[in-house]
């Protein structure tokens, strides 16, 4: 009985897929900054947030912030190679707020889906 499989179809499209699959729902803000990218998606009752280090490769210091309006942050943070994250919460007619950061510089999205 197979359980699964893995496909190796070159690492581009390794890359490309582990991001593509880290958070559902839809892309919902991006913010850029010199060391990489935060990203937050939506879908009807959760908000998920990662962050993409813009030259993957030598681990570093990582974090990936998302937090509700009312509730408690999920964080995570730590020495990564290419990401920090996901993260979810809960935020279904709620404000959300992310933050991430690579290395020494840090963006936030401030306040959205208010």
């Amino acid at each position: 009985m197979m359980v699964g499989a893995l496909v190796m179809a070159g690492p581009g499209v390794q890359r490309a897929e582990a991001v593509a699959s880290a958070c559902s729902g839809r892309p919902l803000k991006t913010v850029t900054f010199a060391t990489g990218e935060l990203r937050v998606y939506k879908n009807r009752q959760y908000a998920c947030a990662v962050t993409i280090a813009r030259k993957p490769g030598s681990r570093r210091v990582m974090s990936v912030t998302l937090q509700a309006r009312g509730g408690l942050a999920a964080r995570e943070t730590g020495t990564f190679r290419r990401q920090a994250g996901p993260v979810t919460v809960h935020a279904l007619n709620r404000c959300v707020r992310a933050t991430g950061s690579v290395g020494s510089i840090a963006r936030s999205t401030g306040w959205i889906l208010c």
